[in-house]
């Protein structure tokens, strides 16, 4: 059920981008979809202990009620919200629905992550194509160990928006090369904290019963989460730089959904 929510969100996006009076009932089929697979995927973050994900999905439902809302307006910034969603699923499509392509992307990040651990003197042996071992700890190297999914994010955001082609080359330069650099970095960082135990902290909160998992947790879900997240926004302001239509959709989507948000809350505040 999960994977077919994610084909409909895909396809739901790729013909919003198809002009037509109709468009916008797709983009809110795009949106609904995407909340629905982050609530069918809380058990197993539940069973990772990672509470970022659920905390996403909690706050997705506010946000899917005011993006319909706008969307049946024909409201400018959400339209041009849909559309960064779609150029997102329109570079991930391929990588996550031909198994060919995306298990080559996964064995390209599975040896230059390998490479980079052995240059740190942290070497790793192979058991499978996409399983590194070292200390008798395993990590699987999957999709969303590649990268992939920020890249495109991040490329649909420099290519959402309307720009000069010259813009959005830039934008490219800018995003690939850092995140997919970083990725591996993240990977280095995730995979030594794991195999070395280095977190071994608090196993009633991280831990899920599995030999180790604790070092795994504060390394994965907490700190390169978290370091994500930093990065991201750093980013998103690079971005800015090279994309000045971009912060000016993004302080116009901050007071909408913010304003909306306080007219939801404020009847219910006060004596």
């Amino acid at each position: 059920m999960k994977d077919y929510l994610v084909l409909i969100s895909c396809i739901c996006f790729l013909v919003f981008l198809i002009p037509g009076r109709f468009r916008k009932y797709f983009a809110i089929g795009g949106w609904a979809s995407i909340v629905g697979y982050l609530f069918l995927e809380l058990p197993y973050y539940f069973s990772l202990n990672n509470f970022m994900y659920p905390a996403i999905a909690v706050l997705s439902v506010p946000f899917l009620y005011i993006t319909a809302k706008y969307l049946l307006r024909d409201d400018p910034r959400v339209m041009q919200l849909s559309t960064i969603a779609a150029v997102a699923f329109l570079i991930f499509a391929p990588f996550g629905y031909i198994p060919a392509l995306g298990n080559w992307l996964i064995a390209a990040v599975s040896d230059q992550t390998a490479a980079a651990l052995a240059a740190v003197g942290y070497p790793v042996h192979f058991s499978d194509w996409n399983l590194m071992e070292r200390n008798g700890f395993q990590t699987e190297i999957i999709l969303a160990c590649t990268g992939i999914q920020s890249i495109a994010i991040m490329l649909g955001v420099a290519w959402g928006v309307q720009s000069t082609t010259r813009q959005k080359i830039a934008g490219l330069l800018l995003v690939f090369p850092t995140i997919y650099i970083l990725n591996i970095v993240r990977n280095v960082f995730v995979i030594t904290a794991y195999t070395e135990q280095w977190f071994p902290y608090l196993p009633t909160i991280a831990g899920n019963g599995e030999l180790g998992y604790e070092s795994f947790f504060w390394a994965h879900n907490v700190m390169a989460e978290l370091g994500a997240l930093v990065f991201l926004v750093i980013l998103a302001y690079a971005l800015f730089m090279v994309l000045p239509e971009l912060g000016t959709l993004a302080d116009s989507l901050y007071r909408l959904y913010r304003g909306e948000v306080e007219r939801i809350v404020r009847p219910k505040a006060g004596p």
